[in-house]
């Protein structure tokens, strides 16, 4: 089946952009917005609205299928390529872009994700947002052409066999994290709640204040979680522990504060995500290294998260391989090609670090269904819920997603084998 057309429609994305340079700065809230100057290149305010290219592929048999071009809540920093603009990305896809696709067989995603990956504009590579766009494209491409789900095209590509019921989905709570976690809890999601603990007074100056929200989970969580349930909670400090306590990492004061967070969080497994951002790559995994031999050494069972500075797909490489965190986030935009954040998490495989299928709130719905499917196929550790930072939605797309998956690859496996059986009598 040939690609026969490309189209590019600019549009919103399920959040907004904001520039974490200026907010880490200490730019103030206005309202829902900040105060102050952006500090970031290609920013004009500090929170702006997030954007997307909406992506559709037609092929020869006058089927269209979608992907969606998004970014990251805060692009431009930790190394990640910059703000993307909608309106200057869209005659790429429709120039360069649909003149390397088209006429190419609709069925060889791996192919068609590949080239992509390799394409080049002006002697630079295209943005990962168009690269993750794209691909989904190509990826919903396939299966039309094949007839298959695109849990199974991923899984034919990167030579996995899917998982067989949904992979724990990790809920997002924003600033909201009273409130939005308490939905979580009714709704008995697994992996909860981020938190966004993003300054010195969401987590206290010696920490304390994010060890009384630990606590109110575990009280919440019994009090309004269905029978039996069983949380792991999952806190992004961005990188404030670091903030507040400083290296070496691994020093008595902060493993000791890891191990209150360990007895807050009791009887429930926690891990915390980003526990220090030192501004590079070589020295973030140095840091985490030395905490995570730190927490090892003191028989402190609380998980670390790889986040800042683990974008690429090298990075996630350099992350697994210096043994730097327990989980490592697999920020799907970031590694452009949507088969780059399966590999990704293949990469995982056999070490002792898991992979989280990860992403941003600033994506789209179209972009979270097409990851849901590499969750899948790869069975990661834990995927997002997203977009968005009003968790129901998030979490009802990529949980049906998976559902509704699960079960017509259970009808199809079930007619397949009715046939053969069928065929023997």
């Amino acid at each position: 089946m040939e690609i026969t057309g490309i189209h590019a429609t600019p549009g919103y994305s399920g959040f907004f952009f904001d520039d974490q340079r200026a907010i880490k700065q200490g730019a103030e809230h206005d309202g829902f917005t900040y105060e102050g100057e952006p500090v970031t290149d290609g920013f004009d305010e500090i929170r702006q609205a997030g954007e997307s290219i909406i992506v559709d592929i037609e092929l020869a048999d006058g089927t269209v299928v979608r992907g969606d071009c998004a970014a990251v809540q805060y692009s431009g920093a930790g190394g990640r390529d910059p703000l993307f603009k909608a309106e200057e990305y869209a005659p790429v896809i429709e120039g360069p872009v649909a003149d390397a696709l088209e006429g190419r067989d609709a069925t060889d995603f791996l192919d068609n994700a590949e080239s992509l990956e390799q394409l080049e504009v002006d002697g630079d590579r295209l943005h990962t947002a168009i690269r993750y766009g794209v691909s989904q494209a190509l990826l919903a491409a396939a299966g039309s052409a094949t007839g298959k789900t695109k849990t199974d095209v991923m899984a034919d590509a990167l030579g996995t066999e899917p998982a067989t019921e949904p992979v724990p989905v990790f809920g997002q709570s924003g600033d909201d994290r009273y409130n939005n976690t308490e939905k979580m809890f009714v709704k008995g999601v697994p992996v909860l709640p981020h938190a966004l603990i993003n300054s010195v007074e969401k987590i206290g100056e010696d920490g304390e204040v994010l060890l009384e929200y630990v606590e109110w989970l575990v009280e919440r969580s019994q009090e309004l979680g269905p029978e039996g349930y069983d949380p792991r909670f999952h806190i992004d400090v961005y990188g404030m522990i670091g903030e507040i306590f400083g290296a070496p990492y691994d020093r008595d004061e902060v493993v000791d504060y890891f191990a209150d967070l360990e007895a807050a969080a009791a009887p429930y497994p926690i891990q915390i995500e980003g526990p220090m951002d030192v501004g590079n790559r070589a020295d973030q995994i140095d840091a985490m290294v030395e905490l995570r031999e730190g927490l090892k050494d003191a028989g402190v069972d609380v998980d670390i998260v790889a986040d800042e500075w683990c974008n690429t797909f090298e990075d996630v490489q350099a992350f697994v391989d210096s043994g730097a965190a327990d989980l490592v986030q697999v920020k799907t935009p970031d590694l452009g090609g949507i088969h780059r954040s399966g590999q990704a998490v293949r990469y995982c495989e056999g070490t002792d670090t898991r992979a989280y299928l990860g992403g941003t709130c600033n994506e789209t719905e179209t972009s979270a269904r097409a990851c849901a499917h590499v969750a899948l196929a790869t069975n990661a550790a834990q995927v997002l819920a997203k977009p968005g930072m009003g968790f129901d939605e998030g979490y009802m797309i990529v949980e049906n997603e998976m559902r509704r998956t699960i079960a017509r690859r259970e009808r199809e496996q079930l007619a397949t084998d009715t046939d053969e059986v069928t065929a023997d009598d």
